[in-house]
């Protein structure tokens, strides 16, 4: 099995060659490699030159700085990269950061996953951060989902879905849509990523406008929405957190934003979300 690589990377000059290392360093090396430098002002391009003149596996496009949103940002310059790409040359399709570094069996415990499991259509490890000087387990999702940061999709399920969907909540989305189609998301514990900084850190929107955002790119109906800000002001013990988020949600709504998901999608989704609530907090 053939992947591809597709890394989006705006001013990644110090994370970048970590992450292209443990790349470089893999037990499983049929693969390919699209470093899509978006408009970065750092050294990033010259970052990934080094590796595209030691390695023929390594590629780059060069873009513009893009003017997208969080979430629609980096699937843009993953969807650039992609055009780039004769996808029949290839059976696994990954989107990963530039600010994260993989075990060195990383791709082979992927690839036979797949192989032994053709259900599976969608798979990652767990991520790690940087505390007191050792890597302990981020914990902002739940072992089940597969993270943003390092996604491998079944090409056959990958093409079923559609891609991947310029908005936040993109994903959440691959993961409702390969489950509606039948694929199962499979997160293997024993893949230990390390994850460099902290995601988010370059946003600059703020968190309650991000939340009431991400519900609403989402596809969420209101009554899922409003369950769902609450989650997040209980977090935060605040009521006006709550309030926030709902504003910001309500204000998508009255502007009629373009969502990136059918009809047909948000009501598989909205399914999705009802279905994981009754299950968590009704026991039905």
């Amino acid at each position: 099995m053939k992947f591809l690589i597709i890394i989006p990377a705006h001013n990644e000059e110090n994370n970048l060659p970590f992450t292209l290392d443990s790349l470089l360093h893999q037990t499983y090396r049929d693969f390919k490699i699209v470093v899509v430098n978006d408009g970065s002002t750092d050294g990033t391009r010259e970052v990934v030159k080094r590796y595209t003149d030691l390695d023929s596996r390594f590629a780059t496009i060069n873009l513009e700085k893009s003017a997208h949103q969080p979430g629609s940002k980096v699937v843009n310059a993953f969807n650039k990269g992609l055009q780039t790409q004769e996808m029949e040359k290839f059976d696994i399709i990954c989107k990963f950061d530039a600010d994260i570094i993989l075990p060195e069996d990383y791709l082979e415990t992927v690839k036979n996953s797949f192989q032994k499991n053709p259900q599976h259509g969608l798979i990652g490890g767990l991520l790690y951060v940087e505390k007191d000087g050792g890597w302990v387990y981020e914990g902002n999702s739940n072992r089940h989902h597969v993270r943003g940061p390092m996604k491998a999709y079944r090409k056959e399920g990958f093409l079923q879905m559609k891609g991947l969907r310029e908005t936040l909540g993109w994903d959440n989305i691959d993961a409702v849509l390969l489950e509606n189609l039948g694929w199962r998301e499979v997160v293997l514990p024993e893949l230990h990523v390390k994850l460099i900084k902290v995601k988010g850190a370059d946003y600059t929107i703020r968190p309650a406008d991000y939340y009431g955002r991400y519900f609403y790119f989402l596809g969420l109906r209101r009554l899922l929405a409003y369950i769902a800000a609450s989650k997040e002001a209980l977090k935060s013990r605040s009521v006006s957190f709550f309030f926030a988020i709902v504003k910001s949600y309500e204000h998508c709504r009255s502007e009629k934003l373009e969502l990136k998901i059918s009809k047909e999608e948000q009501k598989i989704i909205n399914g999705q979300r009802w279905k994981m609530l009754k299950k968590k907090w009704l026991k039905i």
